[in-house]
């Protein structure tokens, strides 16, 4: 049972929500939180002004950032920083239709043991849902970003080279790959931060519905 670690007010508030009603808080939540995280990101700087998601230099190329910056060359690590993150804030606007196509074909038994399944579970059910068609969807926008760039294009050669040889991790093997990946890490812990914020204050949720069944769970 999903509501056996809960007090037993906690359990009869619940109890007196129906799934129509569960399912109509969520997904209004859901949305909300979804869309917030979205517009957080998808703008000048929402990456790169933000330290909990800005995108690194991979951990390979990482470790000659000083000795580029020593000879000069830091010029070039400053564009490709910028061109990751760039790509990325281009990139999470197109999950935003993802996430409501999602949020449209929850139903409401999933969306009950959602609400009741942990603090980050609605994120945890966009994660399942999602991740392989926004990768789709953000691959070719970070290609096009990356493709201008001189540095990428060498550290694509020389990262696939070291992979072969276990210098590099696969993952990281393809800059484009790799900022990717980061786009969507950094996305879903943005959501995953705003899911938390309603559970932990419901007043926060927009529609009476979900105020009502977040705050069921207080």
């Amino acid at each position: 049972m999903l509501l056996l670690g809960w007090s037993m007010p906690a359990r009869a508030n619940l109890n007196a929500v129906t799934n129509q009603e569960a399912a109509s808080g969520l997904k209004s939540a859901l949305a909300q939180g979804s869309s917030a995280a979205v517009d957080l990101l998808g703008k000048t700087d929402g990456f790169l002004g933000n330290k909990a998601v800005k995108i690194p230099l991979p951990g390979s190329l990482k470790k000659y950032e000083k000795l580029m910056r020593g000879v000069g060359m830091g010029k070039y690590a400053d564009e490709l920083i910028l061109t990751m993150n760039r790509a990325a804030e281009a990139a999470v606007p197109e999950a935003k239709k993802l996430f409501v196509d999602a949020i449209k074909k929850m139903s409401p038994k999933d969306a009950k043991g959602i609400l009741t399944g942990g603090q980050t579970s609605g994120t945890d059910y966009f994660k399942r849902t999602t991740s392989a068609p926004l990768r789709e969807k953000f691959l070719p926008i970070v290609k096009s970003a990356t493709a201008k760039v001189q540095l990428a294009e060498t550290y694509n050669e020389y990262a696939q080279k070291g992979a072969q040889f276990g210098l590099v991790s696969k993952k990281n093997a393809n800059l484009d790959e790799y900022v990717t990946q980061k786009a969507l890490d950094g996305l879903f812990y943005m959501v995953a931060e705003e899911e938390k914020k309603i559970r932990q204050n419901p007043l926060q949720a927009g529609s009476d519905i979900a105020k009502k069944v977040f705050g069921a769970l207080k």
